[in-house]
């Protein structure tokens, strides 16, 4: 491999970063929104809808709060405004458990989201364009399947460090998963006749004992 050759692979990740933020901030694959209505019935729109009527809207994805910046180093907390990292993974999965001890090795903070039900897995499919797992999203890009030296190269070109600089007390957010539950909608029982209990009648004992 000639210089120029190295050079154009080592500046690839860069360039797909900055091609996924002008996606973003121009065509921008739009937002994903979950609407659920007061009836439980749930629907997914990419026009962020009014929260009028009862109606609960929550953006799928949407992750930067989950990471306590305060704690954060002043590299890592440009990082992670900048570029926030998201784990998609499943309950059972061994190359999810690869993928989050890669990233907890080098000290990225990112938030873990579980794919636990059809819901999820067409959440998934909204913002990554697939349901494979683990998926990792850094900013606008997303990489789907672990590659430990794709993902590394990426998280360079983000500016994440090579080695953890997290503190030593830092607790990463707790896994949760990728869409909430509907509500479950509220029926209110007929109303049944209420039945007087009978009294059994207390017949005397012998010599007028009761028992």
């Amino acid at each position: 491999m000639n210089r120029i050759t190295r050079n154009l692979y080592l500046l690839a990740p860069v360039a797909a970063l900055i091609a996924g933020l002008s996606a973003q901030a121009h065509a921008q694959v739009q937002p994903q929104y979950k609407v659920v209505s007061p009836d439980g019935k749930v629907t997914y729109t990419d026009t962020p809808p009014v929260q009028a009527g009862g109606n609960k809207v929550s953006k799928l994805g949407e992750n930067v709060s989950a990471i306590p910046q305060a704690s954060l180093p002043l590299e890592l907390r440009q990082a992670t405004q900048r570029f926030p990292v998201t784990l998609y993974v499943m309950k059972v999965c061994d190359p999810c458990d690869s993928a989050r001890a890669f990233l907890r090795q080098r000290g990225v903070p990112f938030t873990e989201k579980l794919i636990v039900s059809r819901e999820d897995g067409e959440a998934l499919q909204r913002i990554s364009g697939g349901r494979d797992t683990p998926t990792l999203t850094i900013g606008a890009q997303v990489l789907r399947g672990l590659t430990t030296d794709t993902w590394s190269s990426y998280l360079d070109s983000a500016g994440y460090p090579h080695e953890s600089h997290l503190p030593a007390n830092y607790q990463y957010p707790a896994a949760t998963t990728l869409t909430e539950p509907a509500a479950p909608v509220e029926r209110k029982a007929a109303q049944q006749p209420q039945q007087q209990p009978q009294v059994p009648t207390e017949k005397p004992a012998p010599g007028g004992i009761k028992f």
